[in-house]
């Protein structure tokens, strides 16, 4: 039986992976789960899976259930470091960060150093530190297990062969490949609306934007050592096909299934094992033909910005991940329009300087910055709107 400790327990992926485990009990028990604000849902998790130990970053939160903790015998984490205590102390075979934007590195980088394997579904955590947090995996002789469904499908994939020529990111696409015709037009309750997964508000604004996409590209060139040139995106609206590996021989192999964020979840926790599960499987003949198309770059400008941000290196993927955090809250918010997602981003990248990617302390100063001019510019667009 392997233990779980999942960060971000009551998001999207967090979830799901509390389905996989509760779906089987004879694999997998929860070891701890942390959230940053519902305290109550946390104990109500503890309680059900029989787990002892929960995190919970909102002090305010945390003090409304403490006394109840203490009665049914569950630790209590408190504080800004609480799920990386909870990552570091909690005994567990594998560590689910799931948690929003650069929450989830001290997190990460925690748990590799008590010695856990991380099952990683946080794209800024490697947006932001790849360089960092791989290098001090492997110091430790740590995995980290991807839990994106294009990452895992890229991993599958790769277990047939080391000899890669090129890997390939599908993309949906989300609600707005050809329509409307300005993105002006676009209301959070249309970005929301995502026509295949079912995910946070974050995820599903970048997935929108495809922001999203350019972070995987990122999450790739780390996870799998290889050159940002020799990695592609193609437009995929059926969500079947979740991404392609082509070898230096020609062949090109393909991992598919239904868009379910259980199945690469269970991978990571199985691997390098598998197990059955209750999820659908897939009827090629039911979904009848798959389709392809380019991803446009002028339409979505947030992809080639990320892909700018990975040529210029350093911090400037920090800087976009911080930049678009504060972007995407605001559209949320009501303060911009979606349109103006990529045109902060864009100014932030611009004028907040790169610092060398060498330290924890360069990448939370990139994005200290980017995120306080991220603020200033957002402000100028409400104005102006």
């Amino acid at each position: 039986m392997k233990r779980i400790t999942v960060l971000g327990a009551t998001g999207s992926i967090g979830a799901s992976a509390l389905d996989v485990i509760r779906t089987h009990p004879d694999a997998f028990s929860l070891a701890g789960a942390a959230v940053k604000k519902d305290a109550a849902g946390a104990l109500s998790i503890a309680k059900e899976f029989g787990c002892a130990s929960i995190a919970v970053e909102d002090e305010a939160a945390a003090e409304e259930i403490e006394k109840k903790a203490r009665m049914e015998g569950v630790r209590l984490y408190t504080g800004k470091n609480a799920a990386a205590d909870l990552a570091k102390n909690t005994d567990a075979d594998i560590v689910l960060v799931s948690t929003v934007g650069l929450s989830g590195l001290v997190p990460t980088l925690a748990a590799i150093e008590a010695g856990r394997t991380v099952a990683l579904a946080t794209k800024e955590v490697l947006v932001a530190a790849g360089e960092i947090v791989m290098k001090r995996a492997a110091e430790k002789g740590e995995r980290i297990l991807p839990v994106d469904s294009e990452h895992s499908a890229i991993f599958q994939c790769i277990c047939n062969g080391r000899e890669v020529a090129t890997l390939t990111l599908t993309a949906s696409g989300g609600p707005f490949l050809d329509e409307p015709a300005s993105m002006d037009d676009v209301t959070v309750e249309m970005a929301l609306k995502h026509p295949r997964w079912k995910m946070g508000p974050k995820v599903t604004i970048d997935s929108a934007t495809m922001m999203n996409k350019g972070f995987e590209i990122m999450e790739a060139r780390w996870l799998f050592d290889c050159d940002v040139k020799r990695i592609k995106t193609v437009v995929h609206p059926e969500s079947i096909i979740h991404s392609l590996v082509t070898f230096t021989d020609g062949a090109t192999l393909a991992q598919l299934a239904p868009p379910d964020m259980r199945i690469p979840i269970q991978y990571a926790f199985t691997w390098p094992e598998r197990i059955p599960s209750q999820r659908a499987e897939l009827d090629l003949a039911d979904i009848g033909s798959l389709t392809f198309r380019e991803a446009n770059e002028i339409r979505f400008p947030c992809l080639r910005l990320a892909r700018e941000a990975c040529k210029a290196g350093g911090t400037a993927p920090a800087v976009l991940s911080a930049a678009d955090e504060v972007a995407v809250r605001s559209f949320i918010e009501g303060a911009i329009r979606f349109a103006d997602i990529p045109r902060i981003v864009e100014e932030t990248l611009s004028k907040v300087p790169i610092l060398s990617c060498d330290s924890i302390a360069n990448v939370l100063e990139a994005d200290r910055r980017a995120r306080e001019f991220a603020e200033f510019a957002a402000f100028g667009m409400a104005v102006g709107n």
